[in-house]
């Protein structure tokens, strides 16, 4: 069955009386080599389990169980459910677990079906919760090998920027913290029915085994970056001191002078590394004065 086929797509809808639904953010792809190129480059060892999120009827679900040992789809419409029974009937190493992917207990998720093997998600994710959904993986303890995403554009752009560029931001830097991250591909907007306003890309992050970076005060290192990037027009100094709670604007200059920093400079030239160096001083300065 192609998945990938208009007339196809929407016989299986209208067979299951269903709809496409906006507010879980429902665009299907139309062009076969999408999900394929998607499958081939989520993953780079067949042994394994792929952690799908939002299947949709399953056209990139059917690629993963052909190269991937497993494959778990969470998916949050009830009504796809007899859908991708019926799409998927033919490979049984495909599991469909009817939950929010947000509200699913993830950590006893992967070790119901992972069974050992090293897991990878990937996912086609509706660009309203693109960045709470990687944030509640990356955060979920469960130590993912890659993660790889079709997300807007624009959002890809500011996922894979470099530090100093106009599309590096907060979620830059913090995703820094837990792995590398690379733009794979654009995706126009004609490849999906209905068509969304928008380009996608694929983007994929290479998760660290360990943080290759020192923190001594997590929660001051992502503060850090929150209040660098809340006024990113400012310099450093100016919006940590604005923002940054705890801590005065003397003890912020200190912390910069210490990082060998020009005073002047913003927080939007600053690599992940760079804010771990500025927090750890931050946090050695508190400590100091105590």
């Amino acid at each position: 069955m192609d998945l990938c086929n208009i007339s196809v797509i929407k016989s299986v809808m209208a067979d299951a009386g269903i709809s496409f639904h906006k507010e879980f953010g429902q665009n299907f792809l139309t062009n076969r080599i999408i999900p394929e190129d998607i499958a081939d480059n989520c993953a780079d060892t067949s042994d394994r389990m792929i952690l799908e999120i939002g299947p949709g009827i399953g056209c990139l679900t059917q690629e993963l169980a052909m190269r991937y040992k497993k494959v778990v789809a969470v998916e949050i419409d009830k009504g796809l459910i007899p859908v991708l029974r019926r799409t998927l009937e033919e490979y049984d190493n495909i599991t469909v677990v009817n939950e929010d992917i947000l509200k699913v207990d993830l950590p006893s998720l992967i070790e119901q079906y992972a069974e050992g093997m090293p897991v990878s998600v990937c996912a086609n994710l509706p660009y309203n919760i693109t960045t709470p959904i990687l944030m509640y993986l990356l955060e979920s303890g469960v130590r993912f090998s890659t993660i790889t995403v079709m997300v807007q554009n624009e959002v890809a752009a500011r996922l894979s920027a470099k530090p100093g560029s106009s599309d590096y931001g907060a979620i830059t830097a913090v995703l820094g913290y837990y792995g590398s991250v690379r733009k794979l591909f654009k995706v126009s907007a004609g490849c999906f029915i209905p068509a969304p306003k928008v380009d996608s890309a694929v983007v994929r992050i290479d998760l660290y085994d360990s943080c290759p970076y020192e923190i001594r005060d997590e929660k001051l290192f992502r503060n850090c970056i929150k209040a660098a990037f809340e006024m990113r027009r400012k310099t450093l100094e100016n919006a940590l001191s604005a923002k940054l709670g705890g801590f005065t604007k003397e003890q912020v200059a200190d912390a910069i002078n210490r990082c060998g920093f020009d005073p002047k400079i913003r927080g939007e030239r600053l690599s992940t590394e760079d804010f771990a160096l500025l927090s750890n001083h931050l946090f050695d300065i508190k400590t100091e004065q105590l």
